[in-house]
């Protein structure tokens, strides 16, 4: 797992002030409770009566180390495979029992284990056990489960390491190059190749070897009774058993290096060259990990960080920063990286990292640095257990990497015991320069003539013979039942109070928790619709710069002064408007609130600041433009809003950033930002009277202008639909967008249209997905969304696949919407739906920053604080016939505008028949600044 920090390390060590580090006890303890099943199932459990709901996750000790050789992948295949049918369970079922009531569910696989999880009402406890004893027990692994299940990897993979210029180097080169013999240096989403050769054997041998009692753990957090929790444990789950032969354990032990090595690899359409340094580093359990983990945060974490001060920060040498001590079961790896500046070499970026790796070997850091790190790492902890969910990852992640629960609590008081000479320490014994792996990443245009990547072929492995059990899916009237539904647990819904300072500052507090954390979040009226003609990401840079120096504070005097406080500060600006955020501990909520009020009242806008970030943007744009679903995303607002306010790129272009100017960000800056043009919001745990007296301490002395606020324009589009095919050769897939004006948040059938988007793409199991993912193996993920604004909003569907697919999705994109606009939705799917919505809520108020975001959206819709109570009866209500009535006004597929960005020559032929109007633009000749997107 690695820390991608673009804009996001640090810089200015000499202004720092050492704070107390956060104390351990500061981070409530997980209580919780173990105990081992007669067939080895270990059960972890952990009570909150506070939630409505309920977290069963089952963690699994396989993953990908443990894919056979010459079947790279199979654990992650089994991820997706897991979802599938069971002997009493028709396919699709997991998602009907936790989806459709109003929950979630996912999994992830790791190089050490694979976890499945799902959050739901917690009066559907019994039935999510019962279902994971079926997935564990009963399993249906067939030949059309498996071969669908294979075609969605490969998309998964397109998308995610062929399609992203970095993929190959972080998926497939990294690993690669690091170990030479550890299993770990195997990609973990495998190879098309070794996908392709596995049999149904292959995949039912794995399965049966694996997944069993005495290789899983079952972690249950939330509202739910202790006595009756293990009596259903008991009842579902003890009774499975093992089979004969013991789990096979990897027993490889990678050597240590002898001496440093280089590995070369190339990619098409990579932007910016990239160069990684990695060394073999320790395990989980290792007594070295904290120190590491605190080595790593003093160079990556945050923007006081020692790599982006040196790299991005003062050398100005690189796009991106990042390191990594990533620590598994087995011994890991050390990892530091740059992605470099356009014009910058790798070389160059060689020469910095070793520098700042070397300045560690050689002294100790600061008490300032130390204090800092500990700091972020700390309330970072706190963050993760804001939600039911976040815990239970806490207690499985410990017991599958260290083999012990416990460490998700002591580990805060491991970290906390590191001295300055324990993290000098561990980088003299791991980050020996003599004993580094450099890997350097350059564009396929930069491979000299008639050399060759030694790339290794797929070992020819033959397929195993399986001949053990082997479950089916039964007739419809043999299954099992799944057990009742239990009587629901009502949600206590928090009470936003709010006032309005002398100086029209907008204040709403929601105390929502006795966790130890607080949201501050800012909301101005000054989105992308107030940048000057010509001058698209103005407001959005504005917003950037006001966390980058003020007229008192440097911008590393900010970023150090933020993260000692274990602070997280950002900005940044959308459509409609920009926001400041803020995120602390309560007890330093009081200077974390006078930082923030600074950034906003007081920014400096300074030329070498405001140079820096144009040239960071510049870089980041580079990258986006190799991307296909960047690049659709990014010409969907000139297509549809051309000649309005609305009709560029919120973020900028190339051109437009690069025209940037002080005054031009004073001058937003000055007409936007005053405190009768904004919304404080403050959630978490503080009182309406306490965030009250803060707001008037902190923003009380911003002065309102005398001339009113300049509002937002109405946005009247009246561009034609048009068919636009975006030609980027070499990439890995298609992005496919179909787009079509929205709605204000303000619309009489708001409801009826986010239910309408729900059923046909807000969820897993909505319509898009289930025809172009679930049904034909055609993407990783196809959704849609609905985002109303202040005036004009926007309808988007969107789906990426290999290039040649691109027409099919296309097809079936629009033919989902076609029949959403001429038939109503049953009331079973409607139900469903709104469940989705209603749930999707309830997830987003269990953390201080969903909670502030909801209500920030409706100060600055202009909508009632309650609506914030009346969300979920309001969804409830919608009908079919709403819904019907909204798809045929806003959804009926005549009249979409049409962007699809990939490899033309694979598919722009076929959607010329299709399309008449179809207009081809090569990546090269795209300006996003002018109407018709050609230069």
């Amino acid at each position: 797992m690695f820390r991608h920090t673009l804009r996001a390390a640090a810089f200015g060590l000499a202004l720092c002030v050492a704070q107390p580090v956060l104390a351990a006890d500061k981070v409530p303890p997980i209580a919780y409770t173990q105990r081992t099943l007669a067939n080895g199932m270990t059960v972890i459990a952990s009570r909150d009566p506070s939630t409505p709901n309920v977290t069963v996750q089952m963690w699994y000790g396989v993953g990908s180390k443990d894919d056979p050789v010459g079947r790279s992948g199979f654990a992650h295949l089994f991820e997706h495979l897991m979802f599938k049918a069971t002997r009493d369970l028709p396919a699709e079922s997991v998602d009907r029992m936790t989806e459709d009531v109003g929950g979630v569910n996912n999994a992830s696989t790791y190089d050490d284990f694979t976890n499945y999880y799902e959050v739901a009402p917690a009066n559907h406890l019994e039935r999510l056990i019962w279902m994971e004893s079926q997935r564990l027990g009963h399993l249906v692994v067939d030949e059309t489960n498996f071969k669908s299940e294979r075609d969605v990897v490969k998309e998964e993979l397109r998308q995610r390491v062929l399609a992203d210029p970095y993929g190959r180097l972080f998926a497939l080169y990294l690993p690669k190059a690091t170990y030479q013999l550890h299993p770990y240096k195997r990609p973990g989403i495998g190879s098309i190749e070794e996908l392709d050769a596995a049999t149904i054997d292959d995949v039912r041998a794995f399965h049966h070897a694996y997944y069993r009692p005495d290789n899983v753990a079952l972690v249950v957090v939330g509202n739910f009774e202790p006595a009756q929790l293990n009596a259903w444990v008991d009842k579902y789950l003890a009774p499975l058993t093992n089979p004969s032969a013991p789990v096979t354990r990897v027993t490889a032990v990678e050597p240590p290096r002898a001496k440093a090595g280089v590995y070369t690899g190339y990619g098409p359409n990579v932007p910016l060259p990239a160069v990684v340094m990695t060394w073999l580093g320790a395990s989980a359990a290792d007594p070295d990990a904290p120190a590491l983990t605190v080595l790593d945060a003093i160079l990556s974490s945050g923007k006081s960080s020692r790599l982006y001060n040196a790299l991005v920060y003062d050398q100005q040498i690189a796009a991106e920063i990042y390191s990594s001590a990533d620590l598994p079961q087995q011994p890991g790896m050390f990892v530091v990286g740059a992605i470099m500046s356009q014009g910058k070499t790798v070389e160059a970026g060689e020469t910095a990292l070793l520098a700042e790796v070397a300045r560690l070997r050689a002294t100790p850091p600061t008490a300032a640095e130390l204090s800092e790190a500990k700091n972020e790492l700390v309330a970072g902890k706190l963050r993760e257990r804001e939600t039911i969910d976040g815990r239970g990852f806490a207690l499985g992640y410990a017991l599958r990497t260290e083999g012990d629960a416990a460490r998700a609590n002591s580990e805060l008081q491991a970290l906390q015991a590191v001295t300055a000479d324990d993290v000098q320490r561990v980088a003299k014994k791991y980050l020996d320069p003599e004993r580094r792996m450099t890997i350097r990443y350059l564009s396929e245009s930069e491979r000299p003539k008639g050399e060759a990547l030694p790339e290794d072929k797929p070992p020819v492995v033959a397929s195993v013979k399986y001949d053990g059990p082997v479950s089916e899916l039964r007739p419809e009237g043999q299954r099992e039942a799944p057990p009742p539904i239990g009587a629901a647990v009502s949600p206590n819904l928090p009470k936003p109070a709010k006032k309005t300072l002398a100086n029209g500052l907008r204040v709403i507090v929601a105390k929502s928790s006795d966790l130890p954390l607080v949201s501050a979040s800012m909301s101005l009226k000054a989105g992308a619709w107030a940048d000057p003609q010509g001058l698209a990401g103005a407001a959005n840079m504005t917003a950037g710069m006001l966390t980058e120096g003020t007229k008192t504070r440097s911008s590393p005097e900010i970023a150090q002064a933020t993260e000692a406080l274990g602070a997280t500060l950002g900005s940044g600006g959308g459509q409609d408007a920009a926001q400041v955020s803020l995120n602390v501990m309560p007890g330093r909520l009081a200077e974390a609130m006078a930082i923030m009020a600074d950034v906003v009242m007081n920014p400096a806008f300074a030329k070498d600041e405001l140079d820096r970030q144009k040239s960071q943007t510049l870089d980041g744009l580079s990258v986006a433009f190799q991307q296909p679903g960047q690049l659709a995303s990014f010409a969907t607002s000139p297509a549809i809003y051309a000649g309005t306010p609305f009709g560029h790129v919120a973020g900028g272009t190339p051109a437009s950033v690069a025209k940037l100017t002080e005054a031009d960000l004073k001058a937003i800056h000055a007409a936007y930002y005053r405190p009768d043009n904004a919304i404080l919001i403050l959630t978490g745990d503080i009182t309406p009277e306490a965030g009250f007296a803060l707001a008037e301490k902190a923003f009380g002395g911003w002065a309102k202008p005398s001339t009113p606020a300049p509002d937002q324009p109405a946005i009247t589009p009246k561009a034609a639909p048009r068919a636009i095919v975006i030609d980027l050769p070499g990439t890995g897939q298609a992005a496919v967008t179909v787009a079509k004006l929205g709605i204000p948040r303000s619309a009489p059938d708001y409801y009826p249209g986010v239910v309408a988007n729900t059923v046909l793409g807000g969820g897993y199991s909505a319509r898009l997905n289930q025809e172009i993912r679930i049904k034909r193996g055609l993407s990783y993920g196809a959704s849609s969304s609905l985002a109303p604004r202040r005036t004009t909003g926007l309808f988007r569907a969107a789906a990426q696949t290999k290039n040649e697919s691109a027409p099919q999705v296309l097809d079936l994109i629009t033919t989902e919407m076609g029949k959403l606009a001429a038939e109503p939705a049953s009331a079973e799917e409607l139900k469903a739906r709104k469940s989705v919505l209603i749930g999707g809520f309830g997830r987003s108020i269990e953390t201080t920053d969903g909670l502030a975001g909801i209500l920030g959206n409706l100060a600055l819709y202009g909508l009632p604080m309650s609506e914030f109570n009346a969300y979920t009866a309001k969804v409830d209500a919608v009908t079919p016939d709403q819904v019907l009535t909204f798809a045929k006004a806003h959804l009926d597929p005549a009249g979409v505008t049409v962007i699809i960005a990939g490899d033309a020559k694979a598919f722009a032929e076929p959607l010329k028949a299709k399309l008449p109007n179809l207009e081809v633009i090569p990546a090269a000749e795209l300006d996003l600044d002018k109407a018709s997107l050609r230069k």
